[in-house]
């Protein structure tokens, strides 16, 4: 049933026609012609003026005003791809005529009927089916609304993401990047990523999905490193129920839930060598053998994969598949330490020294003389992750100013537990629970950890974390 009212234009330059179409829709009070014009031009005028004041538009094909026919359905279609337009003619075709439909279609019509009923002097065409059309063509409007809306708010989503993950920087090589992001976005084969711990690997394969024609499907990150090597194979391709002891319900694996979409696949070199042939079918077919499956699953999944390590060396070294490598290894893309882009310091820390302000209801603080010029003229061995933990220390140590010592100690971290009060400037207006203390106190300290090691394994082994365990406590924190 139509809740709204149907608000139709009539382009029509017989008078006795517009009659005739008047008396057909009169009966039906959900059904308002709001306009009625006699030439195309005015019509196309018409709409580009009052572009949502119709749902359905009823022309005759033989209009006067020099526009007329596919042409004018055309420009119509231009100007609100929304609006359904129903074809009115003379000329003396028939239902099955099939060249003409096709025109019709092809130009953006919805539907078309001949002006001869069988009461001529009364109604246009059959009264029964020139309603139904209406009803119909205002149905399909509704429903194409709908979904534009609905893609709207999915490609706006999909823009906070990228506006959340941008990429921060100034310098040519942090422009080449972008370029290069952009390029490959433009394609589905596969992408590895090179660069050293901390530089952003992850951060730039979101940006190639996101920006990519699969920005609505998933994102399917994974550390190589932070799975147990006898639970990859059921983590990435799944199992089925008493497949094996503990099987207890069927199980997709994350190639599975990213299909469709993109997976990472984060210090790719962690891979064990046992279970790389089955990514490799992944790869080449574009199947998954589950476990316990007789049949492999089909699935249709980009690749990117992300390593510090030389992979090459590593083939050489009969440590990583050679046909592997070239599979995942089709484009490539190095992400450049922050000491190759010295220019983008001073910009980043800004960047972060906000976010994470906002995150502590606090104002940023200001550089005293010379703070801002040791963090620019440090090497980084971290790299971005790094000068992230840096900047929340700097957080925790200063109040309104950063002055050069609490940067030295920022990047120091010399923590003395036996006096807490040099490490957190405690407010005595906002007083926080304990546990949102404990939590960034975590926060700070695994980032620190992190920062100096070269893997997340080698993190998780400093801080007498099993490797799941670390992932799963740095997702918690928003560390991953």
């Amino acid at each position: 049933m139509i809740k709204n009212t149907i608000r139709i234009l009539v382009i029509e330059d017989e008078e006795f026609d517009v009659r005739r179409i008047i008396n057909t829709i009169k009966p039906y009070s959900q059904i308002k012609i709001v306009d009625i014009v006699s030439s195309g031009a005015d019509a196309v005028n018409l709409v580009a003026q009052k572009k949502n004041s119709y749902d359905v538009v009823i022309m005759d094909f033989q209009i006067a005003g020099g526009i007329m026919g596919e042409d004018l359905i055309s420009k119509i279609k231009t100007i609100n791809p929304l609006l359904q337009i129903i074809v009115v003619t003379k000329m003396t075709i028939h239902q099955t005529d099939f060249d003409f439909a096709d025109r019709l279609i092809k130009a953006g019509a919805y539907w078309f009927c001949t002006k001869y009923p069988g009461d001529i002097e009364s109604y246009i065409y059959q009264p029964t089916d020139f309603i139904l059309s209406i009803v119909n063509a205002y149905e399909k409007k509704e429903l194409a609304s709908d979904n534009l809306n609905t893609k709207r708010k999915l490609d706006k989503s999909v823009q906070d993401i990228l506006d959340k993950k941008k990429i921060i920087g100034v310098s040519s090589v942090i422009q080449t990047l972008k370029e290069q992001i952009q390029q490959f976005s433009e394609t589905n084969a596969s992408v590895l990523i090179y660069g050293k711990s901390g530089t952003g690997k992850e951060l730039v394969a979101m940006n190639i999905h996101y920006l990519s024609s699969r920005n609505l499907e998933n994102f399917v990150p994974i550390n190589c490193g932070s799975i147990p090597r006898g639970l990859i194979e059921s983590e990435l391709f799944g199992f089925e129920k008493g497949s094996f002891t503990g099987a207890q319900e069927n199980r997709a694996g994350l190639f599975e839930r990213a299909n469709g979409g993109t997976i990472f696949l984060d210090e790719v070199s962690e891979f064990p060598l046992a279970a790389q042939s089955k990514l490799l079918r992944v790869l080449q077919e574009g199947q998954i053998d589950k476990i316990g499956r007789r049949k492999s699953y089909e699935v249709d999944v980009r690749v990117i994969s992300a390593t510090n390590k030389n992979l090459e060396k590593m083939v050489q070294d009969k440590e990583f598949r050679e046909d592997l490598f070239y599979r995942l290894n089709v484009l490539q893309i190095y992400v450049p330490s922050l000491e190759e882009r010295k220019e983008d310091i001073p910009v980043l820390v800004e960047h972060y020294l906000d976010l994470y302000s906002r995150e502590m209801g606090r104002t940023a603080p200001e550089f005293g003389e010379g703070a801002l010029q040791i963090l620019a003229d440090y090497h980084w061995p971290g790299n971005v992750r790094q000068l992230q933990n840096v900047v929340q220390r700097m957080l925790f140590l200063s109040k309104d100013r950063i002055s050069r010592d609490n940067v030295v100690n920022a990047i120091g971290m010399k923590m003395d537990f036996s006096d807490q009060r040099q490490l957190y400037q405690f407010d005595r207006e906002n007083i926080k629970p304990l546990k949102e203390i404990e939590r960034q106190f975590r926060k700070a300290y695994i980032s620190f950890v992190r920062g100096l090691s070269k893997t997340d394994a080698e993190a998780a082994q400093k801080l007498d974390l099993a490797p799941p365990n670390y992932f799963r406590i740095s997702k918690e924190l928003g560390l991953k």
